[in-house]
């Protein structure tokens, strides 16, 4: 199935820190347009033994792309009831780093005597004063790719559900696109009958002086000429047949499956060539506003596909 280049999708896990404390782990997945993949990853240092795990995950998987991980954690909210039943589940003192701040505070108060003594709260946040149990790397590890797996997985249906979405606004387009042609292809062969009418009358008039027997097959030469050169000039056969076989070869794509992105990139090219190469050849007001409509679609076409993978 066609996929987007956007998407969002998380998982969360849980990973044990030790008598009985839990912490849980969410892992968030984000990608955003670009032309080619560019994984990006934002993890706690206690999930970075899981980012090659991750990167490898997501190449197999995606092809274009701006693909970022991020993870964060916090401790469950019931380790209150863990650490009732266990004193030191939520961390335990480090009695010499506590004596070692008790010294400096003293020294600190005997040069500085207005100088509040730390509060409770900022002894706790003093570094190494708390020993917190920080679980095993493996069950880190471990939950960080289980996670990601799972928020990857939820990128990729929501990519594929935007690009069932875009694949259905692209075929309108191109359907439109028929539309146009298949009103002013038809139309193209009376514009060369009505220019060869308006050439016998102007050369008519012009050679009436003549005599009639010279004049006549002057004038039937001339006009044959003249047409002949004006019908090469407007021919546009090839560029409308060579714009179907693009309109086609995007809907082939589109019904397809897997990366099309760089394959349409060059089709709207294509069709933007044809289109350029119609509004120079106009032979009339409506060609000329047939022309710009296409270059229009085809802009609106461009700008979609630079959504898709």
């Amino acid at each position: 199935m066609i996929s987007s280049m956007t998407g969002y999708g998380s998982a969360s896990r849980q990973v044990s820190l030790g008598g009985g404390v839990v912490a849980d782990l969410q892992v968030e997945c984000r990608a955003v347009n670009s032309r080619f993949l560019d994984l990006g990853f934002r993890l706690p240092d206690e999930c970075r033994g899981a980012e090659p795990a991750l990167r490898e995950m997501a190449s197999q998987s995606l092809s274009r792309g701006k693909v970022e991980f991020r993870a964060a954690w916090r401790v469950n909210a019931n380790a209150a009831g863990a650490a009732k039943a266990n004193p030191h589940a939520l961390g335990a003192l480090n009695a010499d780093r506590l004596d070692a701040l008790y010294t400096l505070q003293e020294k600190a108060q005997a040069a500085f005597p207005k100088a509040d003594p730390l509060r409770i709260a900022d002894i706790l946040r003093w570094p190494g004063i708390v020993s917190e149990p920080r679980g095993e790397e493996e069950g880190w590890i471990t939950a960080t790719v289980e996670a990601g797996r799972a928020a990857l997985a939820a990128l990729m249906d929501s990519r594929q559900a935007e690009g069932k979405a875009l694949v259905g606004v692209l075929t309108a387009i191109t359907s439109k696109m028929r539309d146009i042609v298949g009103v002013i292809e038809p139309k193209v062969p009376g514009y060369v009958s009505q220019y060869q009418e308006k050439l016998t009358e102007r050369l008519s008039e012009a050679l009436a002086s003549q005599e009639q027997s010279r004049g006549g097959a002057e004038l039937m030469e001339r006009i044959r000429q003249e047409v002949v050169l004006y019908a090469v000039r407007i021919d546009i056969a090839e560029e409308f047949a060579r714009l179907k076989t693009h309109l086609q070869a995007v809907d082939k794509a589109l019904a397809g499956n897997g990366p099309v992105g760089k394959r349409l990139d060059f089709l709207m090219q294509e069709l933007g060539r044809e289109a350029n190469t119609l509004g120079s050849k106009s032979v009339s007001e409506e060609c000329t506003q047939a022309a710009l409509e296409l270059k229009l679609l085809i802009e609106q076409l461009r700008e979609q596909v630079q959504n898709l993978e």
